[in-house]
């Protein structure tokens, strides 16, 4: 799905703010937030892309408002809520009041058969939109590049976010040129993604 949470490639919002030696907790909920996902998922009650897909379907002026580990939580409940372990009952009366969690999921879809791709060949990603879980970055849909890597096999997302059976396959490193992906808007430099095969095809 396309959504709030893919800002990945997008200009316009300035220079990325930081501050050297910030604190990755700053309160003691955040601990526990972070500590109850990893539970939840070791414990087989949902997976990493189930777990993905609840942050995205985040009602959007509530993700772009909420902290990171905000985001965590909510996604753990409203997990929680969708597979029978907690009712929304249960988590407003804990809350003391209105609990906002994710919205309704849209279909996944299985992979198609692809073919492996070679070190050095140009490939294209497919211009496809899908409504439900994907990790396809929407700045390099449509766009060509060159594989320079291929990593070990993970689970397909767009299936296993939505507890159909999925197939592992690789990723691919691909390199894009900056040019190609914002022209007239970036200076001349590459960047490296790494895309699911069946995200791929050979470049015309």
């Amino acid at each position: 799905m396309d959504g709030i949470h893919d800002m990945g490639g997008r200009q316009g919002f300035g220079k990325v703010r930081y501050q050297d030696g910030t604190r990755i907790y700053h309160h003691a909920w955040e601990i526990k937030a972070n500590s109850l996902s990893g539970a939840l998922v070791g414990a087989g009650l949902f997976n990493m892309d189930e777990y993905r897909h609840a942050i995205e379907r985040m009602e959007p002026r509530h993700y772009i408002n909420a902290g990171y580990y905000e985001r965590v939580l909510t996604a753990c409940a409203s997990l929680c809520v969708e597979k029978g372990v907690a009712t929304i009952e249960q988590l407003e009366r804990m809350a003391g009041g209105a609990y906002p969690l994710a919205r309704p999921s849209k279909p996944g879809r299985e992979q198609r058969a692809a073919r492996d791709f070679a070190i050095g060949e140009r490939v294209t990603v497919r211009s496809e939109f899908v409504p439900g879980h994907h990790r396809m970055p929407g700045y390099i849909r449509g766009k060509t590049g060159v594989v320079i890597q291929k990593s070990p096999d993970f689970p397909f997302p767009d299936a296993a976010a939505h507890q159909m059976q999925e197939q592992w396959e690789p990723t691919y490193d691909v390199r894009f040129e900056t040019t190609h992906l914002w022209p007239d808007a970036s200076e001349k430099a590459s960047v490296t993604v790494a895309v699911f095969r069946s995200y791929l095809q050979k470049a015309a």
